[in-house]
């Protein structure tokens, strides 16, 4: 176990101004508050602690964060308070310490909503001080070490949980040694005998080749001593984690991997790293499509380095990573290698070390999603995209660069740009010419975006985006616009409702009554009518309390002598009786028993015309269906009388209402019959609202025409004129 003193000397290798009071007022109040508590492993519970600031101290992290990891576990397993901690180390420690109490809970392999509420709570206490998220993965770091005294079950659920949620986010940070280690810890531990037959391998390669590696640092290293470039040369071999990876997205076995082994150049400046980049391809051939540049295009985690592939000695394929000691600096430690995050406490370092670090403006932008409303489940999908996915580099029109998950179209791109943009978007120019907005975009595109205002993005783009964020904003467009309908059609409802109550309607008078109807707005009150969850009488009542409205269940028993018909105002062309009245031949009276707002339509397959002897039959919520007497579907309806209703027609003399019907034309197959057909149907009169076609056989086509007639007589006369044409063998009417 680390003693006091080591603590300190750790933290003044790299800050000579350590206050080395506050780490050993730390390290004696963490020490007594776990007193004789034990670890798995059977160690004093404060080993593990001093193991998590010792990484930190790796990682050369401020005074606050070092006794914040000594202190984290207090809050959760000791007697400490929160209040104590403040007194005695300040509050900014004390945030931090309960920042990661909060965290310390959380369980991120459970189902998945919970797993995304709680990876959202995670992120959440992140975004108040970057350093709670470097304090757990050190402790996550620890833990990993030592998962080999925790029992099975709970061991692969921890190893599940590193490789998932916080090795990703290391990486995504732009701490790779850190990730590297997590994965390779979490992979022994979840794949043990697919670890152990990789690490074999590795190490029969590595002895195989050692010397190929040896000739290769050497022949590198005199070539840039030569052109006067100071540069450090190490040969280095991919992790097991990365083997195997490599080998499972490829689907390729260990022999055909070609490259294993690789080296990173480090040089002092900028420039160097491009003249480097001149020898090594002056000294080998380079492989086409292996080079990427993320000096001038940095990866969003501020991972900045040269790669490029080579055929070197003995026909190997090499990999090399040319980069500055800084780039270094930052490609091992990643976020915490920025000077800016001791200071990235309050509003103002946060927006600083954002505008620093690419990694941290990640993160903010992550947590935008949290403000719009995506269900646990979302957020945890869309973040893992996030965490996993490569990149491609596009540019706007202007010379912007904009860097995008590898699979992203321009719709991400627009997106990316700005909510608005995409939700505008209706076109792309990639390159200055248009091309289909999810096509895939590749590095280098130019990319245009045509805008429509008012534009709605169509549902289906949520699907075929790449970027959590582009399916966010899809998601809120599409609710948005779907309940911006219902609230519309919601308002005509309650007008009308207003209008036969008697009753003024006006918004104002509808927002004081919102609470009684349990809505924040007038616009989700009025979307909760359209959808049908609030009944329109319902809201004339909540603004009118003194309105009353007699509604039942279902038809009314008629009294004796009483006229058993009445309309509906949803269509005025048929009237109704409920079961058992009798016909007096009366005018329509107000309709009994049914909610005013209750549609009418008629049978779908088929329809109904006047002239037809007709049924309606009623479903609650949905309203009432016209069927022919004579249509089969009413067989399904035999065991509930209660649902059905007589109706008549109810035409005006003069009307020139149309009603649907269906008719089936087995014609001859050849050009111009459907032509032929269908200016025969428009000379009787008739409308043609939709055609199908079915081959029948070589010779003849079956054709179905949905059309609107007058009534049961001029739906004869189409039928007449049809079969007296010589292209047809066959008219039938439809019934459903």
């Amino acid at each position: 176990m680390m003693r006091q003193y080591e603590l300190v000397e750790r933290v003044r290798k790299y800050n000579p101004r350590v206050d080395e009071d506050l780490l050993n007022r730390a390290y004696v109040y963490a020490m007594k508050a776990h007193g004789a508590q034990t670890r798995a492993s059977g160690d004093p519970y404060f080993s593990h602690p001093l193991e998590v600031a010792a990484i930190l101290t790796d990682l050369k992290l401020d005074d606050a964060t070092i006794v914040a990891a000594v202190l984290h576990d207090t809050l959760e397993d000791t007697d400490a308070t929160r209040e104590e901690i403040d007194r005695l180390f300040g509050e900014q420690i004390g945030k931090l310490v309960e920042g990661l109490t909060k965290i310390e809970k959380l369980d991120l392999v459970t189902k998945q909503a919970r797993q995304g509420e709680n990876f959202r709570k995670l992120l959440l206490a992140v975004a108040e001080d970057v350093r709670v998220l470097l304090v757990k993965l050190a402790d996550r770091l620890h833990n990993m070490r030592t998962l080999h005294f925790v029992p099975q079950e709970k061991r692969a659920r921890i190893a599940q949980e590193t490789l998932d949620i916080y090795a990703p986010l290391a990486g995504r940070m732009g701490m790779q040694r850190l990730r590297e280690e997590l994965e390779g810890l979490a992979f022994r531990h979840l794949m043990p005998e697919a670890h152990q037959t990789i690490e074999q391998r590795l190490h029969d390669l590595r002895a195989k080749n050692g010397r190929i590696i040896k000739r290769i640092e050497d022949e590198l290293t005199k070539e840039f001593e030569a052109r006067g470039i100071t540069a450090a040369v190490t040969g280095r071999q991919k992790t097991t984690f990365s083997v195997w990876r490599k080998m499972e997205r490829k689907s390729i076995s260990f022999e055909q991997l070609s490259d294993i082994f690789g080296f990173r150049i480090i040089v002092g400046a900028v420039e160097d790293c491009y003249r480097a980049l001149g020898v090594v391809h002056t000294k080998w051939p380079n492989v086409p499509g292996r080079f990427k540049d993320y000096i001038s295009t940095p990866k969003q985690n501020d991972y900045r380095s040269i790669h490029t592939t080579v055929i070197g000695p003995g026909h190997q394929r090499v990999e090399l990573q040319i980069r500055t000691a800084e780039m270094h600096e930052i490609a091992r430690f990643g976020i915490a290698a920025h000077a800016l995050y001791k200071d990235a406490v309050g509003a103002h370092g946060r927006e600083q070390l954002a505008k620093e670090s690419r990694a941290f403006r990640w993160l903010q932008e992550t947590l935008d999603l949290l403000a719009h409303g995506d269900n646990p489940e979302e957020f945890l999908e869309h973040t893992r995209l996030e965490l996993f996915q490569d990149q491609v580099f596009c540019f706007t029109p202007k010379g912007g660069l904009i860097a995008l998950p590898r699979g992203a179209t321009p719709i991400d791109f627009a997106y990316a740009v700005h909510t608005k943009l995409g939700d505008s978007a209706v076109g792309a120019k990639i390159n200055g010419r248009v091309g289909p907005v999810l096509s895939q975009l590749k590095n280098g595109d130019e990319v245009e975006i045509i805008r429509a205002e008012g534009h709605v993005p169509p549902a289906a783009w949520e699907g075929a985006v790449a970027t959590g964020k582009a399916r966010a904003a899809i998601r809120r467009a599409t609710r948005d616009a779907v309940r911006q309908q219902y609230a519309g059609l919601g308002r005509q409802i309650v007008e009308r409702a207003f209008e036969r109550a008697g009753r003024v309607w006006s918004e104002e008078k509808l927002k004081a009554a919102l609470t009684r109807l349990a809505r924040p707005s007038v616009e989700d009150a009025l979307a909760a009518v359209g959808r049908g969850e609030i009944y329109s009488g319902d809201v004339v009542k909540a603004v009118y309390p003194d309105f009353s409205e007699e509604r039942k269940a279902g038809p009314a028993a008629i009294r004796p002598g009483e006229p058993g018909w009445f309309g509906v105002k949803a269509n005025a062309n048929v009237v109704f009786k409920a079961p058992g009245a009798k016909d007096e031949g009366g005018g329509a009276i107000p309709i009994r028993g049914l909610r005013g707002d209750a549609p009418v339509r008629f049978s779908p397959d088929g329809g109904a015309v006047p002239g037809d002897r007709i049924v309606g039959i009623f479903t609650p919520g949905e309203g009432i269906t016209i069927y022919p007497i004579q249509s089969p579907s009413l067989t399904a309806f035999d065991d509930q009388p209660e649902r059905w209703l007589d109706v008549r027609w109810d035409i005006e003399a003069g009307s020139s209402a149309l009603f649907p019907v269906r008719i089936v034309v087995t014609a001859l197959n050849e050009p111009g019959s459907l032509g032929a057909l269908a200016t025969l149907i428009g000379e009787t009169g008739a409308n043609i609202d939709n055609i199908s076609f079915k081959a029948h056989s070589p010779d003849f086509r079956e054709m179905t025409f949905d059309l609107e007639v007058a009534d049961l007589k001029h739906l004869n006369g189409v039928v007449t004129r049809l079969r007296a044409s010589a292209l047809v063998s066959k008219v039938e009417r439809m019934i459903g």
